[in-house]
């Protein structure tokens, strides 16, 4: 491992690069917050129809996707013990199985967009509910809905990208770039996401089916 000249030792470059980390997905939470405020609003102001809305979501999709997700976290942690370990090819045979769920979550997320398109629940001037009651609210749901999943999703690619880039260092043989102590940080992004996703599945699929 290389040790950059302000750091005195292995342990507390890796403990600088945690914290940084951790820094930065704070950060990130600023990203969703205002919109899971908004979530929160709807649904205190607006209860039956955020409920209406979210009996239309894809459960069984979603839940698929929890599936994945959670699969892909476990995948990530042993990448990162053997990288650990010292096992390289086990760690980029993991990390491009890790890869590989997050493009199997995003071709899941794409069919239940191409369904709520068909739907006509994109919101704007074409959006349409069955339940005319509920419509404004429903509405509503769908904007954050879209909002939070789509945002979710952005996150999610940089994550494949950065997994992607430490197999392929993995893959030369470069291990001063896919140290331990990187794919460990980018294995604290990957589960931060799906962290965000579990926290999205039941507000936005599960809501209105409870009962």
């Amino acid at each position: 491992m290389n040790i950059a000249e302000q750091f005195d030792d292995a342990p507390q470059q890796e403990q600088a690069a945690t914290f940084g980390m951790w820094i930065f997905l704070a950060t990130e939470l600023m990203f969703f917050g205002p919109l899971l405020f908004g979530y929160s609003y709807a649904r205190s102001h607006f209860p039956e129809g955020v409920a209406a809305a979210s009996r239309h979501t894809e459960v069984m999709l979603g839940t698929l996707n929890t599936a994945v997700l959670l699969t892909s976290s476990l995948l990530m942690a042993i990448a990162v013990q053997a990288c650990k370990a010292d096992a390289v090819r086990l760690a980029r045979g993991m990390l491009l199985l890790v890869a590989a769920l997050g493009f199997v979550f995003l071709a899941i997320k794409g069919a239940e967009y191409r369904h709520e398109w068909r739907e006509h629940l994109f919101p704007g001037a074409g959006f349409a509910f069955a339940d005319a009651r509920h419509a404004p609210a429903a509405e509503i749901f769908y904007f954050l809905y879209f909002a939070l999943t789509g945002l979710h999703a952005l996150h999610l690619t940089i994550g494949i990208v950065m997994v992607l880039a430490f197999a392929a260092g993995l893959l030369r043989g470069g291990r001063s770039f896919a140290s331990a102590e990187r794919v460990e940080v980018a294995g604290l992004y990957w589960h931060f996401v799906d962290v965000i996703w579990i926290f999205l599945y039941p507000i936005l699929y599960l809501v209105g089916r409870s009962g």
